[in-house]
């Protein structure tokens, strides 16, 4: 019977761990949010609503508000390198999907409305992007809320210049 016991706990740990590393494979995490699956992260059908786990978190306009600007520059090599400058805003990776601080969490990247990254610094490089392609960084709380400033969305856009071609 112990045995049998053993066995059973072995298979338990074993099929345990197999399901796991196959959810997370797939994207799927604990909070029961499917992160593979872009409707979920503004890609797909789901439009301009970006990886919305709560309501947005609005703050008053102001000397103090996030703000945020982005430049793109032509890597030497190939692609692009994206630099984020937010004002009044404080990448923290290390409370991902926590509680929010203010003036705190990390930002999405999108190109064309696809989402392509979670950013928690201030640079990317985008290994290829074509003449015309709209980049955007939105500002988001640490449990992945969009912040707003009066109601409009910390983020900022820019478009790929037309002498990218081939890039």
């Amino acid at each position: 019977m112990s045995r049998s016991l053993a066995l059973f706990a072995i298979g338990l740990l074993f099929g345990g761990g197999i399901g796991f590393v196959t959810a997370a494979g797939n994207g799927i995490t604990f909070d029961g949010h499917d992160h593979g699956d872009p409707a979920h992260h503004g890609g797909g059908h789901a439009g301009a609503m970006a990886h919305d786990h709560a309501t947005a978190v609005d703050l008053p306009s102001g000397p103090d508000a996030p703000r945020i600007a982005i430049r793109l520059h032509k890597d030497p090599m190939s692609g692009w390198n994206l630099q984020v400058l937010p004002q009044n805003f404080r990448f923290a990776p290390q409370n991902a999907s926590a509680e929010n601080v203010p003036g705190e969490g990390h930002a999405h990247v999108y190109v064309n409305g696809e989402k392509l990254a979670r950013l928690y610094a201030e640079w990317i490089h985008l290994p290829s992007l074509p003449a015309g392609a709209v980049v955007k960084v939105s500002l988001n709380t640490n449990n992945h809320s969009a912040l707003t400033v009066e109601g409009q969305p910390v983020e900022a856009t820019t478009t790929v210049p037309s002498d990218a071609e081939g890039t």
